[in-house]
């Protein structure tokens, strides 16, 4: 008993509401205040309120600036002991509070109370900006902050900003060159777990977010995001030195490599050189032998499908490149620029056997099948054997009986547009121009 009447350690008094029970009465009607909702002491700063004066005198403290608790091992400081002593919970990694639903432990029981929001499913805290709700409302706010632009984190190295210290933090590992976190699928590292989370989706082969568009579909929605840009028709990221435009970013970064004429990835079969390492895997599947992108009209199989999609233009019959030179059509822009290399008159392409020039790469390579002396094509109808299949598709227009090169001199009715050319040079014969 003490000289005050009462037993230390006693609790006798109890609260009604919650349950608390206090050694001296007057410390229980200090706590009936808090739930009567009664805050009568007011913080000139911010307008925070308190049921308590002696809150309301630490609450102040923060406004002060003054941090007077310094903790010794990473000297992080606080305007509160009470604060101090918590946060030294962490470096003591004893973590007694635990979760019941998925495991996870935390030091502080305030951060398991918060944690366990997650798991209700309940999140009253929404921004009026994107309409995203949290469970917490210190959530709600950090998320602001990427609304407001503002970016105080800049890490010099690379110039890239930060709305939130964390995400400076993690990005700080990319640079480190440090990679702790394993793929066990396929051995990737990264330096991040939540980029190894991301990376996993891949394999689990799981695609939620489709394109309402194309019907695409990716395992992350940030990648729809971007792929959606596409889409838009909007292109916002100009090369400086070409000038052609991308809708994303990374695509202009892998660009300003073709100017940069660093070429890193090179294909071990043949010796091709890539800028981008893309490029050589989509590369290597013309080795590999592999064509599974086959077309319905024809029978003609690529080993991609960008391969693919053009070759169906041919077959649509509509030829929107046209030769300004002769006026002749293409379905495909690619063979229309191929095509303005003969006009060009440049022939870059020469056979070491015979010394002839071709304008095309594919014009010297069927030309040495001539060379070669094997002839794989066979007309059905005379047994003429030919080294190129072109020059058989030539041949056949013989047998089909149909001439379409006429002579405008003088009628006279060719197979093939060679027979034309070669005719049309004798009536040029003893003629002055």
């Amino acid at each position: 008993m003490t000289e005050h009447g009462y037993n230390e350690g006693v609790k006798n008094f109890k609260c009604d509401e919650c349950g608390k029970l206090f050694s001296q009465k007057r410390d229980l009607i200090q706590h009936l205040l808090i739930h009567s909702g009664a805050k009568n002491f007011k913080c000139d700063e911010c307008d925070k309120r308190f049921t308590h004066k002696s809150h309301l005198t630490q609450h102040l403290l923060i406004h002060s600036g003054a941090k007077n608790f310094k903790c010794d091992e990473c000297d992080k400081r606080f305007t509160r002991k009470g604060h101090l002593t918590q946060h030294l919970l962490i470096h003591s990694g004893v973590k007694t509070f635990k979760c019941d639903e998925c495991g996870k432990q935390f030091t502080k029981k305030y951060n398991l109370t918060n944690h366990l929001l997650i798991h209700s499913g309940v999140k009253n805290f929404k921004c009026d900006e994107c309409g995203k709700q949290f469970t917490q409302k210190n959530t709600l706010t950090k998320h602001l902050l990427i609304h407001s632009g503002v970016k105080n984190f800049k890490y010099d190295e690379c110039g890239k900003q930060f709305t939130h210290k964390h995400d400076f933090t993690q990005h700080l590992l990319v640079h480190s060159g440090v990679k702790n976190f394993k793929c066990d699928e396929c051995g990737k590292l990264f330096a991040q777990k939540s980029h190894l989370t991301k990376h996993l989706l891949i394999h689990s082969g799981v695609k939620n977010f489709k394109c309402d568009e194309c019907g695409k579909q990716f395992t992350e929605k940030g990648h729809l995001t971007q792929h959606l840009l596409i889409h838009s028709g909007v292109k916002n990221f100009k090369c400086a030195e070409c000038g052609k435009l991308f809708a994303q970013k990374g695509n202009l970064t892998q660009h300003l490599l073709i100017h940069s004429g660093v070429k890193n990835f090179k294909c071990d079969e043949c010796g091709k050189q890539f800028t981008v390492k893309g490029d050589l895997t989509r590369h290597l599947l013309i080795h590999s032998g592999v064509k599974n992108f086959k077309c319905d009209e024809c029978g003609k199989q690529f080993a991609m499908k960008r391969n693919l999609t053009p070759h169906l233009l041919i077959h649509s019959g509509v030829k929107n490149f046209k030769c300004d030179e002769c006026g002749k059509q293409f379905a495909v822009k690619s063979n229309l620029t191929k095509h303005l290399l003969i006009h060009s008159g440049v022939k870059n392409f020469k056979c070491d056997e015979c010394g002839e020039q071709f304008t095309q790469k594919n014009g010297l390579i069927n030309h040495l099948l001539t060379h070669s002396g094997v002839k794989n094509f066979k007309c059905d109808e005379c047994g003429k054997q030919f080294a190129v299949k072109s020059n058989l598709t030539r041949h056949l227009l013989i047998h089909s009986g149909v001439k379409n090169f006429k002579c405008d001199e003088c009628g006279k009715q060719f197979y093939q547009r060679s027979s034309l050319v070669r005719h049309l040079l004798r009536h040029c014969v003893g003629k002055s121009f």
